[in-house]
């Protein structure tokens, strides 16, 4: 397998525009080494009759069905806000004219 070089550590350092100096460009390509390792030997594990899955286990949906039910008028909503304008919420301003 491949190995990787400093410099090309280097170019990907650019290329993500991380700043590395001599002494981490050194101890980081024998670390994305290893890394590659081991992903090339869990992609050899597994063979062509095993299908790809994201989970061990089949997952169902615990949620509810989505039910369309009526929803509260404007009135209804605005009915316990202590102000309301033009059917909306009134509320104090946060932000002053600087927008």
């Amino acid at each position: 397998m491949a190995q990787i070089s400093r410099d090309e550590v280097a170019h990907l350092a650019d290329l993500a525009r991380i700043d590395l100096d001599d002494a981490e460009l050194d101890h980081l390509a024998p670390q994305l080494n290893v890394i590659l390792e081991a992903v090339a030997s869990i992609s050899g594990v597994a063979g062509d009759d095993v299908p790809p899955t994201s989970h061990p286990i089949p997952l169902t949906n615990v949620f509810r069905e989505d039910v369309v039910v009526p929803g509260l008028t404007a009135e209804q909503a605005l009915s316990g806000a202590p102000e309301a304008e033009e059917q909306r919420f009134r509320v104090p301003r946060i932000l002053g004219d600087e927008q």
